[in-house]
């Protein structure tokens, strides 16, 4: 099932992965941005000081300053019998804290995975590194000195450990979990050629080639899982926790187009995300569904998938959706649904007006924006207008007020944080209840 309408949880990757994790919003747990190092707040100066947020992220351990602390996927599935994996990217905490290692939150095994966002190396030869050693990918000393990119040798290890569990006769949750696409941009040799040869150049031509690195993956996983034994009752999802990046120097292949916008803004090009999921006998090969989802439905849809007993207590109150219905294509209740983002941190690369703090909700074919710094509103009509080119917010006060309405409530119970003004060094406050009439 393809879903059309899939969101991040948060426009940049720490948020949206604590999400899926906890199955709380970023405006609930104060991780609004990604983490590292400790203690350092990454989010931009200008023209707002940043809220004080949970910079040093997730926690296992309460009590570590400026962390959030709960249930995690991980640890209930691991506790419910299920051997918990997980391979690549982590990011959920700063280094120097519990939660910078996969296995204090509850997985069995880490591969690959540390306080980093992005590796120092893609390459095997320079052992996934960097001479700074800040950003050293963990536990693949066997490909060190080789010619292995970082993607395939985090598949075969992901393919090793679904292997051990299926001989062990344990169910498992495998997390895999890519650095690629992310920066530094490093050539895939084993399919730059076929892009060079096609007219793809330099930075484009590596960004192709990194993308058919993550094809090759899934299908090795898959191909694995069928030679395992277990392809017809396992589930797979596959997305990603933030829209393109918007690094320069830009690439004419990483465009979101007709999508507004990258990774770190409120519009449709920095929160929409792909999502697959494939589950053999339950959902309809082919299918596709476009009821919006976000991250945060994972965490109480794979709960009832696994069948965990404690299921209520820990979805209480949690904004995320269970979408077996969705899946099985029995339920159209999502078509209206309230999604919302905040993210009161600025983009510390690039200081635009894109780019400041903001919150957004989306109700049906309506998404309303507030950008904190001049505490102006935005309103765009998604089914008319995907690519939000147009602000009909002054054509329409009704649907404005409405909408602003529900943010400042949403984010009001969420207890959510706001920017802080340079000057008086108080916070700015939550997004103002339009007047419903001009």
């Amino acid at each position: 099932m393809k879903l059309t309408d899939a969101y991040a949880a948060a426009s940049v990757c720490t948020p949206t992965r604590v999400a899926l994790i906890t199955g709380r919003t970023p405006a609930e747990t104060h991780i609004t941005n990604w983490t590292e190092p400790k203690d350092r707040d990454n989010s931009g100066l200008k023209p707002m000081l940043p809220p004080d947020w949970n910079l040093n992220g997730l926690s296992p351990t309460p009590g570590i300053p400026h962390t959030f602390t709960g249930p995690m996927l991980p640890a209930i599935l691991r506790d419910a019998g299920y051997k918990t994996i997980h391979v690549g990217k982590a990011h959920w905490g700063a280094s120097g804290t519990p939660g910078a290692d996969p296995r204090n939150l509850g997985f069995d095994v880490n591969i690959g995975g540390s306080h980093t966002g992005e590796p120092g190396s893609y390459w095997g030869s320079r052992n996934y590194g960097s001479p700074a050693k800040v950003n050293d990918v963990p536990h693949l000393e066997a490909y060190h000195g080789t010619d292995t990119f970082l993607t395939e040798a985090l598949t075969i290890e992901a393919n090793k450990a679904v292997g051990q569990a299926v001989a062990e006769g344990r169910p498992f949750f495998l997390h895999l979990a890519h650095y690629a696409p992310h920066y530094p941009w490093q050539m895939d040799t084993r399919f730059t050629q076929r892009y060079a040869d096609a007219g793809l150049k330099g930075l484009d031509g590596t960004y192709a080639a990194l993308i058919e690195g993550l094809d090759k993956s899934l299908g090795d996983v898959l191909q694995n899982l069928e030679e395992h034994g277990v392809a017809g009752n396992t589930i797979i999802i596959f997305s990603s926790d933030n829209g393109g990046e918007n690094r320069p120097p830009a690439t004419t292949v990483d465009e979101n187009a007709p999508l507004r916008a990258t990774k770190g803004t409120p519009y449709e090009g920095g929160v929409r995300v792909p999502m697959v999921v494939r589950w053999p006998g339950r959902i309809a090969a082919g299918s596709t569904s476009s009821g919006p989802v976000i991250t945060d439905d994972l965490f109480p849809t794979l709960l009832r998938i696994k069948g965990v007993k404690q299921r209520q207590q820990y979805v209480r109150g949690i904004r995320g959706r269970d979408l077996l219905a969705e899946f099985s294509g029995s339920d159209s209740s999502l078509s209206d649904r309230t999604l919302y983002w905040h993210r009161p941190n600025s983009h510390g690369r690039t200081p635009t007006p894109e780019f400041e703090p903001f919150s957004a909700v989306r109700a049906g074919e309506w998404k309303l924006i507030f950008f904190y710094p001049g505490r102006r509103y935005e309103l765009y009509n998604l089914q008319k207008d995907l690519g939000e080119t147009q602000n009909v917010l002054a054509q329409n006060p009704t649907v404005a007020a409405k909408l602003s309405r529900t943010l400042n409530e949403t984010l009001r119970r969420a207890h959510a944080q706001t920017p802080v003004d340079p000057i008086t060094k108080v916070a700015v406050g939550l997004p103002p209840v339009l007047a419903s009439s001009r």
